[in-house]
This record gives structure tokens, sequence and C-alpha cells, in this order.
């Protein structure tokens, strides 16, 4: 019982230190009420009521978390999150944003490495490609000279003015646009 109670308690601040650390313009989302109430236990100065606060308010966090009132995600799963939106225009819902992304090199995310699934003609005539995430892009503008063929390296980045700019191979760029 100790033992998984120091492992919530240790998962709840982890919740809570990213909040602390922001440094992003957009406003952190507010805390949750089950977890502002698991921290306010730790003013409690005596040892017997703080445990029983903990105790109660640990529960309520694991019941929150298993009827999904409340979802812990950790650094990892959001970056993950991010890669596969890459390209897809999203609400800022404050918990996909802000310095999440940030490499151990400090750059941010700004483009994919990836490998062509499959490549087809859509209605229009513009190339469509599936990617090995399974995001389909479409070619807006650019002359890609052969057709580009499955198991192929691309690599899409993001361009100015909110394209999206992808090498196929040491092909020029042609500029893409995600379809979902």
């Amino acid at each position: 019982m100790k033992q998984r109670f120091l492992i919530l308690t240790a998962a709840a601040m982890a919740i809570a230190a990213p909040a602390v650390a922001q440094r992003r313009a957009t406003p952190a989302p507010e805390r949750p009420e089950v977890l502002t109430r698991l921290i306010a236990c730790r003013a409690i100065v005596g040892e017997a009521e703080r445990l029983a606060c903990l105790d109660r308010q640990v529960a309520a966090l694991e019941q929150a978390e298993a009827s999904r009132a409340i979802a812990v995600v950790d650094r990892q799963q959001i970056r993950r999150t991010r890669r596969s939106l890459f390209g897809l225009t999203l609400p800022d819902l404050g918990i996909f944003g802000g310095d999440d992304d940030q490499g151990e090199d400090g750059a941010g995310f700004n483009e994919i490495n990836t490998t062509i699934r499959s490549v087809g003609s859509g209605d229009d005539g513009r190339m469509v490609y599936r990617l090995e995430d399974n995001s389909v892009w479409v070619q807006t503008e650019g002359r890609i000279g052969r057709p580009p063929r499955p198991g192929e390296a691309i690599r899409i980045r993001r361009g100015p003015f909110g394209q999206f700019i992808a090498n196929v191979g040491t092909r020029p760029g042609i500029r893409m646009v995600r379809q979902r």
C-alpha cells in the first residue's frame, strides 16, 4: 500500500512539475480539482491527518483516471501525439503546444522524416502521398520529375507562411498540404 501511495504521489508531482516550469505564451490549462485537492493535502501539519488526506485524494485521482475524467500523460506521449498531428491545423487546447516538443538540442518540432507507403493521383489530378504513419499529404505545387515510389524517403518541413515543403529523396522541394 505504501509503495503504491509513493508511486501515485510521484505521478501526481510529475503532472504538477511541468505546469510550474512552463514558459509559454498561452496560459497553462486550469489544474483539475482532483489534483488541486491532492496537492493541498501536503499543507496539513499532522502526519496522520496528512496521510489520510493523501490516501483519500490519491484514490480519487485514481478513480478519475479510471473513469477518464482526467488523463495523465507524460512528455514523451505529447511528443508522439504532436508528431502524428504534424501538418494538421488544430485548435490550441493548451496541452500539445509550448516547449513540450523541444529536443535535447533545443530545436522545435518542425519536420518529419519518414518513408512513402503509396503514391496515387487524386480526383483533381494532384499527387497524393500516404506515408508510413498513415498520414496523407497532397502535392499542391512544384514538379517532382519521375513519380516517387513506395519505400522512398521523404522529408516534410514547415515552410514560410504556414506552408509545408517536401523533398522526396534528393529531389527539389514541392509544396504539400496534409489531408488527414
